[in-house]
């Protein structure tokens, strides 16, 4: 487990800014008349899900940095929201959209944990470098995926 020092540490915002390099990439490929409608919809909102996350990381205040994890969730929904339409208009082949899916449920419950985790913390302030990260197992489909992780708050660091 190490610490974080910056947003670019965490590795579920690494993920979605990741994601969303491929989403854009992907719009773009849209008929010309969806590059401004539905291409640009789920840029955006593929976008936010990173953006939102690192706008929380800077505040100081753990009940901020929730709502932030809460609406990069909401994020996430609208991405996977526009990924449907783009299948059902035959953008994106089967096999495209549920590797983009997948990985965006992922991060969702990367998300979640976060939240359970600061959860712990509410109305509390942040100080210094106090998240740190570490391996996380989840039950999907009576499998284990070791792959996701959480984030964790370091008590030493708490008021």
């Amino acid at each position: 487990m190490s610490k974080l020092k910056s947003f670019r540490d965490l590795r579920v915002y690494q993920k979605l800014k990741d994601l969303h390099l491929q989403v854009h990439k992907l719009s773009l490929e849209f008929p010309r008349f969806e590059l401004y409608e539905l291409g640009s919809q789920m840029r955006r909102s593929s976008n936010s899900a990173a953006a939102i996350l690192a706008e929380g990381w800077g505040s100081t205040h753990t009940n901020v940095y929730m709502e932030a994890v809460n609406r990069a969730k909401g994020e996430i929904r609208e991405t996977q929201h526009h990924l449907d339409i783009d299948r059902a208009k035959g953008y994106l082949t089967p096999q495209r959209f549920e590797e983009l899916d997948q990985a965006y449920e992922s991060c969702s419950r990367m998300l979640e944990r976060l939240y359970l985790t600061l959860s712990q913390w509410g109305g509390t302030k942040r100080k210094g470098s106090v998240v740190q990260e570490a391996e996380a197992s989840y039950e999907s489909n009576g499998a284990t995926e070791d792959r996701h992780l959480v984030e964790r708050i370091s008590m030493e660091d708490m008021p």
